[in-house]
């Protein structure tokens, strides 16, 4: 077996396996956590586990059980962003089609590592709940009956955890959809498994295969996730490294967690290291209503109040989105940093908050007073 299998093979997966690790490191295991373990699985490689420093620091938050996932807090549903209701109608149950031209292609439940988070708690490690290949390629012929998608999401899950082949196949079919511009894969391998892409050549030569080639073909992009600047790794960076020579962009999705990242250093730490990588943060999410996760959230300002203190601190393209996804499946809504104050009456300016503490800006109509300029220069001239 190779290397990088042997991570995954070796993880954490039961109490008992929790129980022999923490005792190594002097620690007692707490026996609810049996409970918890059963509720939501738990699958901890070796490789990220290694990146934990201390108990209860941002990585063990992440992926260590906690007894507190038994209590549900404010938590309305297993699933509060209503995916299920998005499922189309007599529809193949892989695909999620909430957006008039894009969806989500559901490939796999099973990830490198279990977060403790996860928006998809109530299927992700249950094997009852895996897609079969049958059931994706009714997501797939589902995609090529309706033209009014352009954009595909391939999701689960992890769709990198899947055989090479099986993605080869899907990734293939895809393709030869006429109407589709771009296919999204997205995957935390980058961050909780890189050695996958830094040694299985299979999996690599297979994307190879499949990037564009001329600009009728999809765009084949990666949104992967990191959370805190301790999983930026030189693993990571040469898995990374990977994906991009290959001529694939990668964005980031970040979950705002209590105790992970909810603090304005650690957030600009993640945005800078993420930059330093080459990839670009794309949205801060405020973490989902989900059962069993209620100890990770913040209230909905601290997201704001980070950043807003990005603004001016660093460089404009590595300030992520902050957004909330809506319940009930409403869709993402962006948050309001409030910066503005609101545009005059007049509708030729505004006035706005400075991001680097300057205070109360005014702004005229950047054409009117540029014309203005004009015109008083030629006035010169001509005298």
């Amino acid at each position: 077996m190779m290397a990088y299998k042997e991570i995954v093979r070796n993880a954490l997966r039961t109490f008992e396996d929790l129980e022999k690790w923490l005792a190594g490191r002097k620690a007692k295991v707490d026996p609810r956590l049996k409970d918890v373990i059963a509720k939501y699985p738990m699958r901890v490689n070796t490789y990220y586990l290694g990146l934990i420093e201390k108990i209860n620091d941002g990585i063990w938050k992440q992926a260590i059980p906690d007894v507190e996932e038994l209590a549900y807090y404010m938590d309305l549903s297993e699933d509060p962003l209503d995916e299920e209701g998005d499922i189309p109608l007599g529809g193949p149950r892989t695909i999620i089609h909430r957006y008039p031209d894009r969806v989500l292609l559901s490939v796999s439940n099973e990830c490198a590592m279990y977060c403790r988070f996860c928006t998809r708690k109530r299927k992700v490690g249950d094997d009852q709940k895996n897609p079969s290949m049958e059931d994706i390629r009714k997501g797939i012929e589902y995609v090529a009956s309706h033209e009014d998608i352009r954009d595909v999401l391939i999701s689960g899950g992890d769709p990198l955890l899947i055989p090479t082949h099986r993605l080869d196949e899907i990734l293939g079919k895809l393709k030869e959809i006429e109407h589709l511009g771009i296919l999204r894969i997205g995957t935390r391998v980058p961050c909780t498994w890189p050695q996958k892409i830094i040694e299985d050549k299979e999996l690599i030569d297979v994307l190879k295969k499949h990037t564009p080639k001329t600009i009728k073909e999809p765009q084949i992009y990666i949104n992967t996730h990191f959370n805190h600047p301790n999983e930026i790794t030189k693993e990571s960076y040469q898995a990374v490294k990977i994906l991009r020579e290959l001529g694939i962009p990668l964005g980031n999705q970040t979950v705002l967690l209590k105790g992970v990242n909810d603090d304005m250093d650690v957030m600009r730490s993640l945005v800078h290291g993420l930059g330093s990588m080459g990839v670009r943060p794309y949205y801060l999410y405020y973490a989902d209503l989900v059962q069993g996760t209620g100890h990770f959230r913040t209230e909905v300002y601290k997201g704001k109040e980070i950043c807003r203190s990005l603004c001016g601190n660093t460089t404009g393209f590595l300030r992520p989105v902050y957004v909330i996804d809506a319940h009930g499946g409403r869709g993402k809504v962006p948050v309001d940093l409030g910066f503005s104050d609101g545009i005059s009456e007049d509708k030729k300016g505004g006035t706005f908050t400075s991001p680097i503490g300057l205070g109360k800006v005014y702004v005229n109509d950047p054409i009117e007073r540029i014309e203005g300029k004009r015109k008083k220069e030629r006035g010169r001239l001509q005298k």
